[in-house]
């Protein structure tokens, strides 16, 4: 397990071009970057007070460095860890600036746990508290059954950076500019980052970027609707769709952008869904 002392550090956030074409490919780099991010969520779980709504967990998009980063946890100084996608890397960051680096490729879950550890320690903190046990479940993948994570599709893990700074710059401008929203956090359940609005006391739109699920094997936007708006439903812009099973909300997959204006085609599909909920 080699590992580096420099995080690479990146420009202020610019629209990443996403190809639509490579949307369905994204798979299993997607699944190999949720099991990764499960180490960002164990630092909420291993040394944080437990929130109701599991705030504890999250992570956030750290444009600087390419990266989600978890909550902090005090230690010798502010203790986070963060996952870049490419280069497909985990860092150790006090008081945000990166200590040290794991470069993910061909360790284990095991291992990368036993590096963590190590580094915790090293800074103030109980490092056998720190735990992978966590209270939901996620995609199956053969990291969790010892197999070496494995980047060698670069191009997807570069998509995948892409879709989150993207996700992260969009969704921050909605959070500043609408009422009641919350902060723009990744979540580790599902792997989506999102904001959400509350509309009115009971009456809610989560507006997010979703790598792929079960619903789509591909990255999408999302408007998660709640109560669902009444029939017949209003038409979206930028062409996005309604998504009616088991849950109501607007879709726009990445297979349906275009090769320019991605930005623009984005935003307008969020504020013809916004629309739709008021």
């Amino acid at each position: 397990m080699a590992a580096s002392n420099a995080a690479r550090v990146m420009t202020p956030a610019s629209w990443r071009p996403l190809r639509q074409e490579l949307a369905p490919r994204l798979v299993d780099a997607r699944l190999q970057l949720h099991h990764a991010a499960q180490f960002l969520a164990a630092m909420g779980i291993s040394y944080l007070p437990a929130r109701p709504d599991d705030s504890h967990t999250n992570m956030e998009w750290l444009e600087p460095i390419n990266a989600l980063a978890s909550n902090a946890v005090n230690g010798s100084s502010r203790i986070r860890l963060a996952l870049s996608p490419q280069p497909f890397a985990l860092h150790l960051l006090a008081d945000d600036v990166s200590r040290t680096t794991l470069p993910l490729r061909h360790v284990t879950i095991d291992e990368a746990v036993a590096w963590i550890r190590q580094q915790l320690g090293e800074c103030g903190l109980h490092s056998n508290a720190f735990t992978l046990d966590r209270h939901y479940t996620i995609p199956s993948h053969p990291v969790a059954d010892s197999a070496p994570f494995d980047d060698t599709d670069s191009e997807a893990f570069e998509q995948l950076a892409a879709w989150y700074s993207n996700a992260a710059s969009i969704l921050g401008g909605v959070a500043a500019s609408t009422p009641n929203a919350s902060l723009v956090r990744c979540w580790p359940h599902h792997f989506d980052i999102a904001t959400l609005i509350e509309i009115a006391p009971g009456s809610t739109i989560g507006i997010g970027m979703e790598p792929g699920d079960v619903y789509y094997a591909e990255p999408y936007y999302y408007a998660n609707i709640y109560p669902s708006p009444p029939e017949p439903l209003p038409p979206l812009a930028g062409g996005g769709s309604w998504h009616t099973h088991e849950w109501t909300g607007a879709v726009l997959p990445g297979s349906r952008l275009g090769r320019d204006d991605q930005r623009a085609q984005i935003e307008s599909f969020i504020e013809s869904a916004l629309r739709a909920k008021r």
